[in-house]
């Protein structure tokens, strides 16, 4: 299948090993990955805070760019549901029914990595091999917008090597929430505490997520404490073989 890649802004900023692990994961599924280079933000970081009509031009150029495609597929839950459940009304804010038309069209195609190897083609063994002890961490998007279940959860338990341990108060946010954190910062950090106390119990080596932004959020605060635990994208797991690296 050839598939487009929507990485976001925020990891092609700051966290480029999550799409090229993603690249090579698909590709060694027997996948050919596109990257249109002219994807840009997709407007989310605008639309949450208040600016939903300035987020307008991003949704039409995200429309224009992947309107082709077969499939889109993201590393972030997070973006996955502002195009699936927000876009929609932006094009009716707009009052514009060929954008509307256009979204419509479109959203169903694009998707998160693990709704895309579960729900889409059935896989959940990707001969992934990771001999660490890791605990996972549903992002807020990815189980009550996008709701993908346990499709991360059965992709990692399909990994050789993986000693995968329960993450107690998992469905607990982790108090990022985009500009919350920088709206909110008290609350955002006590959030973060109860989370830390949850990932620290696990004893855990690495925190995985479907989120980068969880991540950032989550595994800053990890080396702040020099605790000895990385926080790692569901996809470098996934990419990882027998005789590989930890970070592809």
């Amino acid at each position: 299948m050839r598939v487009a890649l929507f990485i976001t802004c925020f990891n092609d900023t700051l966290f480029p090993q999550t799409g090229r692990a993603l690249v090579a994961l698909l590709e060694r599924l027997g996948h050919t990955v596109d990257f249109p280079l002219d994807q840009t933000c997709c407007g989310q970081m605008h639309y949450n805070t208040g600016y939903q009509r300035e987020a307008v031009p991003l949704v039409r150029r995200f429309v224009e760019v992947f309107a082709e495609a077969e499939v889109v597929i993201s590393p972030s839950a997070s973006c996955v549901g502002m195009v699936r459940d927000l876009y929609p009304k932006a094009a009716e804010l707009a009052g514009d029914p060929g954008l509307a038309r256009a979204v419509e069209a479109l959203a169903p195609r694009v998707l998160e990595l693990s709704e895309f190897l579960v729900n889409r083609l059935g896989v959940v063994d990707v001969g992934a091999y990771f001999p660490h002890r890791v605990t996972y961490h549903p992002t807020c998007h990815s189980l009550r917008m996008l709701k993908v279940g346990d499709a991360p959860l059965r992709l990692l338990r399909a990994v050789r090597g993986i000693d995968l341990v329960e993450l107690p108060r998992a469905d607990e946010c982790c108090g990022f929430g985009g500009t919350f954190a920088v709206k909110n910062a008290d609350t955002s950090m006590a959030m973060l505490g109860d989370k830390l106390h949850c990932v620290l119990d696990t004893r855990a080596e690495f925190c995985a997520a479907a989120d980068n932004s969880c991540l950032m959020h989550i595994g800053g605060a990890l080396h702040r404490q020099r605790a000895g635990v990385g926080a790692i994208h569901l996809a470098e797991i996934l990419a990882c073989t027998e005789g590989g690296s930890v970070r592809p």
